[in-house]
Order: structure tokens, then sequence, then C-alpha cells
């Protein structure tokens, strides 16, 4: 029987991911998916482009669209910057017509904010600026105190060498609880009457995403949504994307790469160069998104992400993108789908887990992945020596157990 990828999941996840070589493999008779294996464990694909096309040189933001009632025309795609340290590719940015800048103080330990603001510097009134309810280490609880709130926004404004952002957001927002607590609003109506925000805005790429945006829209409270957006997942939030333009509220669209492995599967070798293209496209050509944001750290991405700017999907962008889940199906864990989280007798925050190791592995950035699983409350040490209920819970057929033994292995190194 030919070795599959979920053989090279369930070996990865028996020796360990330091154990996972060649060599075993070899052995183990599943030297053939060794290439597979290696990139899914041990690859830190870079996602600016290998060889750009000469076409893409240059290229400039084409449309803009209106943030629903904040009155803004932002730049269709946008700038997210988990990853970015210099501020020349900020002020690149400018130059080719990005005008939505999405930050936060946890993004690099507070340097994302610090690159935006000496990049913006000068150019503040060209700027749509996102930031978060956030600190450099972390989420701000519900539970805060006002005074702590104000605080952690005044010393963002510090960091971006400005005197207001235009929207913050309740970030990674996955209950109600958390989406109206008297606390986020009381700080939000207090720094907008002292003119240092101007929109309140929500975050969620989780279980409950669905739910959480239509409430929040309901609310009248959120100028602004940014939920986790991509080709064929959650056809519920169509009506939620509908919902938001029926009230005017802007979208942002966010997670639209589903696990950026186009540039490390072997299967998708000639996509590669053209699928954030072709993802793009199919999320703009939903009239209901105001912009996406993608995260931008190179010169070299704002040649190919701008080049799908202003344009409507194509057949040939479905074909690609349906290539792609074929490829993922068995790889991918959704955000916002949580299928799987009932049938973990020890709580594990199983898709919390694959969200670090996606950051660590497909993203290359470990240190944010790393962070992310040490701040979980049930860390998957404890599937170590579980019998693994879980088997069969994912709907997409993901190896549960395999995968957040292997995960643990990496992300506690």
């Amino acid at each position: 029987m030919d070795a599959t990828r979920r053989d090279v999941l369930r070996l990865a996840a028996g020796l360990g991911v330091g154990a996972f070589g060649a060599g075993c493999l070899e052995h183990s008779g599943l030297h053939r998916w060794w290439p597979v294996a290696r990139d899914i464990f041990f690859a830190r694909p870079p996602l600016p482009p290998d060889a750009p096309r000469s076409e893409w040189a240059g290229a400039h933001v084409a449309a803009y669209r209106r943030l629903g009632r904040t009155g803004a025309h932002v730049s269709d795609i946008s700038f997210g910057s988990a990853k970015v340290a210099s501020a020349d590719v900020v002020r690149e940015a400018l130059d080719r017509g990005i005008s939505y800048f999405d930050t936060s103080p946890d993004y690099a330990d507070a340097a994302s904010e610090r690159a935006i603001g000496e990049g913006i510097r000068g150019r503040r009134d060209g700027v749509f600026l996102a930031t978060k309810f956030c600190t450099p280490e972390g989420h701000l609880p519900a539970d805060a105190p006002v005074a702590e709130i104000v605080a952690a926004v005044e010393s963002s404004l510090a960091r971006l060498g400005t005197d207001r952002v235009d929207l913050v957001h309740i970030h990674a927002c996955n209950e109600r609880e958390r989406l109206l607590a008297p606390s986020f609003h009381e700080a939000f109506d207090r720094l907008r009457e002292q003119g240092k925000v101007r929109f309140l805005g929500v975050s969620s790429h989780t279980p409950r995403m669905v739910e959480v945006m239509t409430e929040a829209i309901e609310s009248g409270r959120f100028d602004v949504i940014m939920p986790a957006y991509s080709f064929k997942l959650w056809p519920a939030l169509d009506r939620v994307l509908a919902l938001a333009r029926e009230r005017d509220v802007g979208v942002v669209a966010m997670k639209t790469l589903k696990g950026a492995y186009h540039r490390s599967l072997p299967d998708l070798a000639g996509d590669a160069q053209s699928f954030a293209q072709s993802a793009f496209r199919w999320v703009l050509g939903n009239g209901d998104v105001s912009c996406l944001v993608i995260s931008i750290s190179e010169r070299a991405q704002l040649d190919e992400y701008l080049a799908a700017s202003g344009q409507p999907p194509t057949a040939e962008d479905v074909a690609r993108l349906e290539r792609y889940d074929a490829a993922t199906g068995e790889l991918y864990c959704r955000p916002g789908c949580g299928a799987c989280l009932p049938a973990c007798p020890e709580g594990v925050a199983i898709d919390e887990v694959l969200r670090a190791e996606m950051y660590a592995e497909r993203y290359g950035d470990a240190a944010s992945g790393r962070a992310l699983y040490a701040s979980l409350g049930a860390p998957a040490e404890r599937c170590l020596g579980c019998a693994a209920p879980c088997a069969g819970a994912c709907p997409f057929g993901l190896e549960l157990g395999a995968r957040t033994r292997a995960a643990h292995a990496l992300l506690s190194a």
C-alpha cells in the first residue's frame, strides 16, 4: 500500500519532530513522502516570490473601496504588519498606494507599531491606521480595568508617533462577554471623546465567528468587522457580510491564504506564484468586502500582492483555488470550525494548537507560534499519553492526535 500523508503524520508524532528525518523515513518505507514531510514540519517557506515575474514589478493599488460608515476609501489590498521590521517597506507601500495599515502592540513585541510609526511619519493624513486593544504581552482580557485599556492605547499612540488611531479592534473575540465587555466600551468612549480613536472594530477567526460578527453588527456599536474569509469556507459568513453592507459596517477580510501551503507542497509547484493573487481576487470578488489585510514585510510581496488589486476573479483563479483545496484538504485546520473540540476530554484547544503550528511552520514565524502555544491553558503535552478519542472528529480528515503531538514537540522545544 502506498504511503500517505496520514502515515507521515503518524510517524512524525511517534518519533517526535526532532527525530523526524530522512533516515527514519527510509527505514520506515515512507521515504517517498519525505519532501512532503520535510515541508510540513521543517520548512520556513518565504512568502515573497522566489522568482518575481517582470509584469508584477512596481505594481500599485488599482482600486479603493468605502469602509462602511467610517466614510474612508481604503486600498482594496491593505498592509498587515505582523512581521514588518523595516520602515522602508512601509514607505514603499504608501508610495504604491496602500492606505490602510493594520498593526497591534503584540506584533513582534511592539516592533511592528514602531516600524509603522516611523514609516508613516510626515504622511499621517494619508493613512487609515488600525490597532488593537492589546499590550506587547498579548490581548487585554475582558475584565481589564478601563484605565489599563486606555493606557495601552496611549502607549500604542506613543510608539506610532501619532495623536490618534482611526480604528481600534476588540481582538480575537470568540464570545459575547468579550464583545460587549463594559470595560472595553467605556475605554473606547473615553478615548473617542479625547480624539485619540475614531472608530471601533472587532476581529474573530474562531468557532463562534459568525455568531460574534452578527451580534457586533446588530449591536450598533461597531463600525468595522474583521473576519477570517477565504475560498469556500464559512458559507454562512456571506449572510453576515450582506448584513454588514445593510448596516453600513465596514468589512476587512483576513486569513485569506488558508494556511499558506502554496510554496511548500510539490503538488502546488505550478500554482505557487499565482495562488495568493487568485485568493485575493476571489475574496475581493465579493463586493461586500471593503478590503483585505495581508502580512507584508518585504518589497517583493508588494509586487506580487498588488498585482491582484482591482481585478475580478477568473475561471482559472477558481480552478487554482480548487487545486489548492485538493492538495491541502487533510493538512489545513480551518479557523472558525471547532468541530473537534467536544471530542477532547482534556479540553485541549486543538484549533489554537494547530494555529500556533501554522504560524511557526507555514508563516516562518516560530516566535509567534511558540508564544501563542505557551499562552494556551491546555497544551498538547496532554496528548502524548492519550488514546486520541479525537480521532475521526475532524470533518475534513485531519489526523488530530498526530498533529497535536507533533505540534507540541515543535513548539515546546
